[in-house]
């Protein structure tokens, strides 16, 4: 009796290629690619008023093939005997990138000790640290308004950078807990064994482990500290005025001229968009730590 041989196809899986591509794959991606132009749209909208000029950029509906200038944005740095915007974008810099800083050098030793090294009740510890941000900012505004007044530091730039580094420093122990909490620990106690004191292990072990989530967490910072206006707007006047106060001089009795705001908006949206494309790689990391288990 013979034997037939019977030849079986191997399947996409078994043979290494890939299977086809899934009608759901595609809907899914087709979606995702519509979210992100329907959110792309308004800053392209802005960026092309803002090479119009001012009849242009008034006209409703808008007028798309209407002829591009750069006036709005010499109006905006100064050109026509306006502020220069300058001083306030310096200012936006260094209280959004020293308050970041802070943030970063008291948030990883709090996430260490909460994650690696946890505390007693680290639970209630995290919600604390979350419960500071439930309250509204106008509750505090007279408070610090008062406190500013009386110690002198009203119009100071490094008033905003202490309470932008208070601002965030909750929020910040809260996403890296959860990051360094991915960090392994036998390497922790290797570095311990080879005689690396904390300093060192924060530095030397821990950041460069979870790089990504300290990069995520720094530019939510960042974010969060150019685009505050509340504070800046109370406490500041002419010497540390930033870019979003800035911004609001914009809106006259005269009227709301278009062109330049939306000129003056995208550059001042500018660093932030910078930022988030120089650190997307290790933003999406860093969001993406502790999802899949």
């Amino acid at each position: 009796m013979s034997a037939t041989a019977v030849r079986v196809r191997p399947s996409s899986t078994e043979s290494g290629r890939p299977g086809p591509r899934r009608p759901k794959g595609r809907g899914l991606g087709l979606v995702a690619w519509l979210a992100g132009i329907i959110f792309f749209l308004p800053i392209a909208w802005m960026a092309l008023t803002s090479f119009h000029s001012e009849q242009d950029a008034a006209t409703n509906p808008p007028s798309f093939g209407a002829a591009l200038t750069l006036d709005g944005y010499r109006e905006f740095f100064g050109s026509g005997g306006g502020a220069s915007p300058w001083p306030a974008l310096t200012n936006s810099l260094v209280a959004s990138l020293a308050s970041t800083l802070l943030v970063l050098i008291l948030a990883l030793p709090a996430a260490y000790a909460l994650s690696i090294r946890p505390v007693k009740k680290w639970t209630d510890v995290l919600f604390f640290f979350l419960s500071t941000k439930m309250l509204p900012v106008v509750a505090g505004l007279l408070p610090i308004y008062l406190f500013a007044k009386n110690t002198g530091m009203l119009d100071n730039i490094w008033l905003l950078v202490i309470l932008y580094t208070s601002m965030n420093l909750p929020i910040a122990v809260w996403m890296m807990q959860s990051f360094l909490s991915e960090v392994p620990v036998a390497i922790i106690e290797a570095a311990q064994i080879d005689g690396a004191r904390l300093p060192t292990i924060l530095t030397r072990v821990v950041a460069p482990i979870a790089l990504p989530g300290i990069a995520a967490t720094s530019l939510i910072c960042f974010i969060f500290s150019w685009n505050e206006l509340l504070f800046a707007r109370v406490l500041t006047g002419v010497v540390a005025e930033t870019a979003p106060v800035f911004l609001t001089g914009f809106i006259t009795s005269q009227g709301l001229f278009l062109a330049k705001v939306c000129a003056a908006s995208l550059v001042v949206s500018l660093p932030v968009l910078a930022a988030g494309f120089a650190a997307q790689d290790k933003l999406v990391q860093g969001l993406s730590l502790g999802a899949v288990k």
